[in-house]
């Protein structure tokens, strides 16, 4: 075996076998295998979630949705589970699952921006601290669902209108970094934070969004600086809120994290592994493809068409986030020229 399929294998094998053999020492010590086939808060068998979350896990993996993107809205919208348990499980499942894959990304050498990790990471925490005390308890179900697809329309919309020029100039670090980038990385990561306290997801697409529109570093950089971001947000996200809430995590939330925790260490790292050498404009189609069908499939499910609140609420946030999304290309296009002006250039990538 060559030397970097070799380093390919451990970078997926090795946190997928220490994980197993933590779960199967959970499984065995509590005789939890009933889980797989009873019905968590009285829905679907648990082995559905064991499916979702087989795809899930490699999107996470693959792009810059954390497996929160994908628990999300399938537990909320087709198994009808409640958001607060859904975000719980979309946490806690992260924390194993994303948390692999950052492993295989450090493992196998990927490129991060690593001024993004640092401060992206801070801000992320302090979102999801104050979203999960002062926000989270008071959105209602169906705008909770409706404020997560809707974010991730606007973003779509927003990565497609600076897609368009297929050979824009891209940056695979961020040039001349100050300490106004520094305050522009700590404050997106506070709101995505706090959008990941609501919904289990969210630091990962705003700080993406910021390092390809705004500050115009490469897709194939910041989707594995992203996951490695999702995957500290959600073991910070999963550790206050399990040891400083009261309650803790929904206990339905463990039945599903006990079926897929196998699956995502996976599912994860082998996502990244595939998106590796795959060029941005491919993982972006992926992106587009996966955020219309869960908005599509959130109109048809909440029944939004006879919903005035949630028609008004829903199209705010669309129009709040493109408007946002493009505040930050059109920055992204005065960043360019002013680093032309100035004569420091990045390294490229067409």
């Amino acid at each position: 075996m060559s030397a970097p399929k070799r380093s390919q294998l451990i970078a997926i094998g090795m946190p997928a076998l220490l994980a197993w053999v933590m779960w199967i020492a959970l499984m065995v010590h509590g005789n939890h295998w009933d889980l797989f086939t009873s019905r968590a808060d009285g829905g679907v068998p648990n082995w559905y979630m064991s499916i979702t979350m087989a795809v899930g896990s490699f999107i996470a993996g693959a792009t810059s949705e954390g497996g929160g993107a994908v628990a999300f809205p399938v537990m909320t919208l087709f198994f009808k589970v409640p958001p607060s348990t859904a975000r719980d499980f979309s946490l806690m499942i992260q924390t194993v699952g994303m948390n692999a894959a950052a492993f295989a990304i450090f493992f196998m050498a990927v490129r991060v921006e690593k001024h993004a990790l640092l401060w992206s990471t801070l801000g992320g925490a302090v979102g999801v601290v104050l979203g999960m005390e002062f926000v989270a308890g008071h959105i209602a179900p169906a705008f909770a669902k409706m404020l997560f697809v809707s974010c991730w329309l606007a973003f779509a919309f927003g990565l497609y209108w600076i897609n368009r020029y297929h050979e824009r100039e891209v940056h695979l670090s961020i040039t001349n970094f100050l300490p106004r980038h520094a305050l522009l990385l700590f404050g997106t990561g506070i709101i995505g934070g706090s959008i990941t306290a609501i919904t289990g997801s969210g630091l990962d697409i705003a700080t993406f969004a910021l390092l390809v529109l705004r500050l115009r570093i490469s897709e194939r950089i910041a989707t594995p600086t992203s996951v490695v971001l999702m995957a500290f947000n959600a073991t910070i996200a999963f550790a206050y809120r399990a040891w400083f809430m009261d309650g803790g995590m929904a206990p339905a939330a463990w039945h599903y994290w006990y079926v897929c925790v196998p699956i995502v260490v996976v599912g994860a790292p082998f996502g990244a592994w595939f998106i590796k050498n795959k060029s941005r404009l491919y993982i972006s189609g992926i992106l587009y493809t996966s955020i219309l069908i869960q908005f599509v499939s959130a109109i048809i499910i909440l029944k939004v068409y006879g919903k005035p609140q949630l028609i008004g609420f829903s199209t705010a946030i669309i129009l709040v986030g493109v408007g946002f999304f493009w505040f930050l290309a059109r920055g992204g296009s005065k960043r360019l020229e002013w680093l032309t002006e100035t004569g420091k250039e990045a390294e490229l990538e067409a």
